[in-house]
């Protein structure tokens, strides 16, 4: 076995800490000045898995409407959901113990695994420690409100800054989770 593949959140976040408006709107990442993909396609090459609630999925797939390719096609992508839904070409969906889950995932030979979104999912990763890797694209915006990045709990997460870096207006942070 190669080494342990790592379990990593690449996200954009308003300079407040949200993801999202009230209303799930991304409007207003779209408005900052960016350079290229702004990181994507770098960190996309180093991921198979993708990893996401059926929340975000839906919204992923309302906002593909007009494309006819799932947008993941070539990774393995798992949903999480509480409800029976049956598996597409592109997409698993289940609802399974998910520090289980992650521990399986992360012993398999393969790249890194991507947690796309769903805060729900993601505050479980956190809570259970399971986040490998936060990498962070602050946006020069402030919201007010919205659907923030980190949710309220249970937990402490320590890290270490690896790297730092811009695309034109926007700021990557990457950071390792100390284990």
């Amino acid at each position: 076995m190669g080494n342990e593949r790592k379990l990593a959140l690449f996200i954009a976040s308003s300079l407040d800490g949200y993801i999202a408006t009230n209303d799930e709107s991304l409007e207003w990442l779209f408005r900052v000045e960016g350079e290229g993909d702004n990181g994507y396609s770098e960190f996309y090459d180093t991921v198979d898995t993708v990893v996401m609630g059926k929340r975000t999925y839906d919204w992923i797939m309302d906002q593909e409407d007009n494309r006819q390719e799932f947008p993941y096609k070539n990774k393995d992508c798992f949903v999480f959901t509480r409800s029976s839904i049956e598996d597409t070409e592109d997409v698993k969906f289940v609802n399974v113990d998910l520090t289980k889950f992650a521990n399986e995932l992360k012993s398999k030979d393969g790249k890194n695994i991507w947690i796309v979104g769903g805060g729900e999912l993601l505050q479980h990763f956190l809570q259970e420690k399971l986040i490998d890797e936060i990498i962070i694209t602050v946006a020069p915006t402030i919201l007010g409100s919205g659907i923030p990045l980190f949710r309220e709990g249970d937990y402490q997460l320590d890290l270490i800054l690896k790297r730092m870096r811009s695309f034109n207006q926007f700021a990557e942070l990457h950071y390792e989770v100390k284990k």
